[in-house]
């Protein structure tokens, strides 16, 4: 029999509930999004762990996101070549025993390594979940379906510095690893016995056998050298002080990033078997959403830095502390997700409730931009919870109106697409709120001493009394001064970084705000009965 008819024979496989479906598909996913800030905590104790700077620790970091940035756009292609249950199969196997060999690393070139395959594994899980998801619910159950995927894309990410530092400071940084192989077994045999795939893919995939064997491989060198480029710059940015590298190390990353993918758009749009299609952004709610998506992502990673940033820094918080105040914000999460797929399955427009996402966003954020540093932890908890809210109730109707007008044979693209537009927004959010703190912190430290001099009524008083303070600790009148000077420098560049963080959120209010015009530019998307997903 040929590969052709074994992929149109019937299959003996028992159909499960949807339910229990996305209760297996979630699982791994959520575990493959964990893995994205989990080692972000424990940098530093993996650098002491491994006889590494600091520095060098970050490409365990980078490595990942650049290995997992390469294989989403082409996701789509190897489902349709391997099929998708297959695929998947592999991808949370392949990932599970990569999270093992990261634990069991001697040295930092190892564990980069082991972090490049699991990185490689891990892109395949989100966009074959998603897409398993959709085609195991009817269209309208699908605003549930995505409930579940968002908790995976959302709660990970929040729950990621909690654990990681939980397991760094009570055990070792190796268990962030190795909490990823009991998950991962399971999942992979609970995935074998109740995934499979519905009879499109199958003659999809039994079509390409058919044919003789093409590949892109110019598309893929390019899409590898593109994204490559791209989350060096954007790890290393700022530590090369991008465009001003007296060495032209930043420069060229970014001359060879918009070479390579000028080159593979231009590329992909004129071949025919492209490996990154591009073609579902010519649906205007599919091109709407996935710049939406790439800027909420952006948001939510970059609050999920920036905030503990500012609570290790200036509250003296550990990673662990720091992590339970980011914790509550799960809950309220969690509750906005199951609210927006009760309201899309009632038939709500999905385009207001993205809408009422990005205002709660926007007021979460302001409302951080205001605070100071006299606040409590239950000060912080509050505004975070509501931009959190804010981004979980965007997720799910995001999804159904990303999908609802792509046609179904450029599906599997249209999710390895909106994946990879995902988890770059989120490197590209969390570059971008490192390098604005480093650098309104100068600025703001510039304009404070500007008011710092002999002149000042006030900064005498200050001094004075920390001359007194210091003279009656250390009877040393000379050394009183220069520490009374070093406190009111001290005193000025926890201001100035304070200010720099609450730029941060201003920031992310505002970017918040200006995504809501595209929104007037997507069409009705509603999950109604009988409808189709790909229908035009």
């Amino acid at each position: 029999m040929t590969s052709a008819a074994l992929a149109r024979a019937p299959t003996r496989r028992r159909s499960f509930n949807p339910w229990i479906v996305a209760a297996a598909v979630v699982v791994p996913t959520f575990m493959e999004v964990l893995d994205t800030t989990i080692a972000n905590v424990a940098l530093r104790y993996i650098a002491g762990g491994l006889s590494a700077s600091v520095n060098d620790s970050e490409w365990v970091i980078t490595s990942y996101l650049a290995a997992n940035a390469t294989i989403l756009p082409i996701s789509g292609w190897l489902s349709n070549r391997l099929g998708r249950r297959n695929y998947f199969l592999i991808s949370i196997a392949v990932f599970t025993i990569a999270s093992g060999l990261c634990g069991v690393a001697g040295s930092l070139e190892e564990l980069i390594l082991f972090r490049v395959i699991q990185g490689l594994a891990g892109g395949g899980l989100q966009p074959s979940s998603q897409g398993i998801l959709i085609d195991a619910f009817p269209p309208e159950k699908q605003g549930s379906a995505m409930t579940l995927f968002a908790i995976a894309g959302l709660i990970a990410p929040v729950i990621g510095p909690t654990l990681g530092g939980y397991l760094t400071v009570f055990y070792e940084w190796r268990w962030i690893f190795y909490i990823n192989l009991p998950v991962g077994a399971l999942g992979c045999l609970v995935c074998y016995l109740v995934v499979e795939d519905p009879p499109y893919l199958k003659e999809t995939r039994a079509e390409l056998l058919s044919r003789p064997f093409r590949f892109d491989y110019l598309g893929l060198s390019l899409l590898i050298m593109a994204v490559t480029c791209w989350e060096i710059l954007l790890s290393k940015g700022q530590e090369w002080d991008w465009y001003a590298d007296p060495t032209w190390r930043a420069q060229s990353m970014a001359i060879v990033f918009v070479l390579a993918l000028t080159a593979l758009i231009v590329h992909e749009l004129r071949t025919p078997d492209p490996v990154v299609n591009l073609r579902p952004l010519a649906d205007r709610n599919f091109a709407a959403c996935s710049l939406i998506v790439f800027s909420v992502y952006g948001i939510l990673y970059a609050t999920s830095t920036t905030l503990p940033g500012l609570l290790q820094t200036l509250f003296g918080y550990d990673a662990y502390a720091s992590g339970l105040v980011l914790s509550p914000s799960g809950i309220g999460s969690v509750l906005m997700l199951l609210t927006a797929g009760f309201l899309l399955g009632r038939g709500t427009d999905a385009r207001w409730l993205i809408l009422a996402g990005l205002i709660l966003m926007a007021a979460g954020n302001y409302w951080m931009s205001v605070m100071n540093l006299a606040i409590s932890p239950y000060q912080v908890i509050w505004p975070r919870v509501v931009t959190f809210m804010g981004i979980s109730l965007i997720f799910a109707p995001l999804t159904v109106a990303a999908f609802q007008g792509v046609p179904q044979q450029y599906r599997g693209a249209a999710v390895g697409l909106f994946a990879l537009l995902r988890n770059e927004g989120g490197s590209v959010g969390t570059s971008l709120a490192k390098t604005l703190a480093q650098r309104r912190s100068q600025f703001h430290s510039a304009r404070l001493g500007e008011f710092i001099d002999p002149l000042n009524p006030q900064v005498q008083e200050f001094l004075n009394q920390g001359q007194s303070l210091f003279r009656s600790e250390t009877g040393d009148p000379v050394g009183s001064s220069l520490m009374s000077l070093q406190a009111l420098e001290a005193l000025r560049d926890q201001q100035a970084a304070s200010l720099a963080y609450f730029d941060d959120f201003w920031l992310f209010s505002v970017l918040s705000l200006s995504l809501i015009g595209l929104i007037f530019f997507m069409r009705r998307s509603v999950a109604e009965k009988g409808a189709h997903i790909g229908a035009e």
